[in-house]
């Protein structure tokens, strides 16, 4: 057992492999249509991987069974909100990004509300996405220094630098067709994983179903308490999973940007739809992962104690993981880890690019400008990273972050869809309130954080028409 040369040979020729499979597709960039939309040529079922594979990450893979480590399956309810966020988000905002040559979600807003509405937006996103991709970054570096022995600083920089030369050069297309080997890859890894530990666990899974019950019920998913300051309810998962879902696959370019790079509208609802039962599932998997590594644990006490519960997966898979499935384990987390980096590079670069463009530009000139600012936001990402290790829990840290700014967001579209009579200055105020709200919540009040998203987004769409009404300005633009 222990990570042997067999398994570093099996890491490194992933690395290279997914590489060599983003490079391929340098030829095909022409223009920045190629380069942020694949040239709208993507497979739905292609697409529809690729949504998973981007709203996993290594927080997933690392911080879900930590969850389930720590206490049991309550975390599956948010997907309930999940799946209903989808149907919504495919009647009420999918038409309206299809009506029109968008490349990012907030050119939506300016069709409604004017340039610097859109700026605002767009800024709320790239400041988001970067940190909570910090937080990312830092997860798989607990994975990189588990195996090579590596300083944080050396593990960041090894999975950031191979991420970031494959989004350089193949662009979305790059980006979509690596999340399809990805997600095979760490599904075939949790599957792998969870057979191991059946194997190991002394008496199987009578065992650990008995150690489960022991503990207060490991496999309990259905909590119908309701409290403000409890996370994983019901209602937090129904209710708050919802707002949550359709802040993120609704206004959140590094989502959005893969629905419009669907054919059409059809395939872009279908994709949507599908990715929501398969993330279920996806949940599913590797909470019982985490159930099965508490039983294993009470069995084969690591030598030295953990420092914090995501490190209980990597731990199982260095120490314990035989030869060659160590190593196929390993690349799958570094594959959930790298489909959301590049695809957080590629959706940064879009934003900047086009929603802060100042002057018009010829393709070749702006294909050009696309590849320098995906470098820039790759060196972003890693000082983001290193500042990362601060702050707790990965997968709870990462969701916190999206939460605090998704309901502003959230508002501000959703006024731009259900009101005619919003205009830019009361939007204005509205995202500047909401904020304001969710900050007082979250540093001075013991609210959960998935219920940020509803309250944001209810105290930004309430402010914003009401200022609209006594703010008036030039009418705002028609749908």
């Amino acid at each position: 057992m222990g990570f042997s040369r067999i398994d570093l040979g099996i890491v490194l020729i992933y690395l290279v492999g997914v590489t060599a499979l983003g490079s391929y597709f340098r030829r095909r960039q022409r223009s920045i249509h190629d380069y942020f939309l694949g040239g709208r040529t993507t497979p739905t079922w292609a697409l529809t991987l690729s949504i998973v594979a981007t709203e996993t990450s290594a927080l997933t893979i690392i911080g879900t069974p930590a969850l389930a480590y720590a206490s049991n399956l309550a975390f599956l309810q948010l997907t309930f909100g999940y799946i209903i966020a989808r149907f919504l988000i495919s009647s009420l905002l999918l038409p309206h990004y299809f009506a029109g040559e968008l490349y990012t979600a907030y050119q939506y807003v300016e069709r409604r509300f004017g340039a610097m509405t859109k700026k605002l937006t767009a800024g709320l996103f790239l400041v988001t996405r970067a940190l909570a991709e910090g937080v990312r970054v830092f997860a798989i570096s607990l994975v990189v220094s588990a195996v090579l022995g590596t300083d944080t600083l050396s593990s960041i920089l090894v999975i950031t630098l191979v991420t970031l030369f494959y989004t350089f050069e193949g662009g979305m297309q790059a980006v979509i067709w690596t999340d399809v080997v990805q997600f095979l890859l760490y599904v075939a890894g949790g599957l792998i994983v969870l057979w191991q530990l059946l194997q190991g666990i002394p008496g199987g899974w009578t065992q650990v179903t008995q150690l489960a019950q022991a503990a207060g019920n490991k496999f309990a998913v259905l909590d119908f308490s309701f409290a403000w300051d409890k996370t994983y309810t019901f209602w937090a998962g129904v209710v708050g999973g919802t707002f949550l879902t359709m802040a993120s696959h609704g206004t959140d370019q590094l989502l959005v940007q893969r629905l419009l790079a669907a054919g059409n509208l059809r395939k872009s609802q279908v994709a949507l739809i599908v990715s929501g039962f398969i993330v279920l599932v996806q949940f599913l998997l590797f909470l019982i992962v985490g159930v099965l590594l508490y039983a294993f644990y009470q069995h084969f006490p690591p030598p030295t104690p953990l420092a914090r519960t995501d490190q209980v997966l990597p731990a199982y898979m260095v120490a314990y993981l035989p030869t060659g499935i160590a190593g196929v384990m390993v690349a799958a987390v570094l594959a959930a880890a790298m489909s959301t980096s590049s695809a957080t590079l590629n959706s940064l670069a879009a934003s900047t690019v086009v929603d802060f463009r100042r002057r018009q530009a010829d393709q070749a000139r702006l294909l050009r400008r696309s590849r320098l600012v995906t470098l820039v936001w790759g060196v972003v990402m890693i000082a983001l990273a290193l500042w990362a290790q601060r702050w707790g829990p990965v997968l709870e840290a990462g969701l916190t972050i999206a939460s605090i700014t998704y309901g502003a967001m959230l508002g501000v579209f959703l006024l731009g869809r259900l009101t005619h009579s919003a205009n830019p200055r009361g939007v204005a105020l509205g995202m500047v309130i909401g904020l304001a709200t969710i900050l007082y919540v979250r540093f001075f009040t013991a609210i959960a954080w998935t219920w940020y998203v509803l309250i944001g987004t209810l105290a930004t769409f309430s402010v914003g028409y009401l200022a609209s009404q006594l703010l008036p300005t030039r009418r705002a633009t028609a749908e």
